[in-house]
């Protein structure tokens, strides 16, 4: 069974987790197949309550990978402000780095 199979099977009983979730996007982006990785990661900015601050900067850096650099620094916005929320200044840190990467 592939590392795929054994993250869709878990997520087969445990369909809301979001970590697993988080964790198929990453598998998703590592097997190539990036729309799908940006699909399942917005879904976790979306509908997780929440959001998942990991996903922001997965996000944006897939999306500034596929030249898709305003709604990467879009994205990179929002999680800066969602990660503050959260009080995860390490992850708002991370994401405004690329930010400024990407230039404002």
């Amino acid at each position: 069974m592939s590392r795929l199979e054994k993250i869709l099977a878990m997520l087969e009983t445990e369909p809301n987790d979001t970590f697993l979730r988080y964790t198929l996007a990453m598998e998703y982006r590592k097997l190539g197949q990036s729309e799908q990785s940006i699909t399942l990661l917005k879904d976790l900015l979306e509908k997780t309550v929440p959001p998942y601050v990991p996903a922001f900067l997965m996000t944006a850096q897939q999306l500034a990978e596929c030249e898709e650099i305003e709604e990467a620094r879009r994205v990179l916005r929002d999680g800066i402000e969602e990660a503050r929320k959260q009080n995860d200044l390490h992850a708002a840190g991370e994401m405004g780095e690329l930010l400024s990467e990407l230039g404002k």
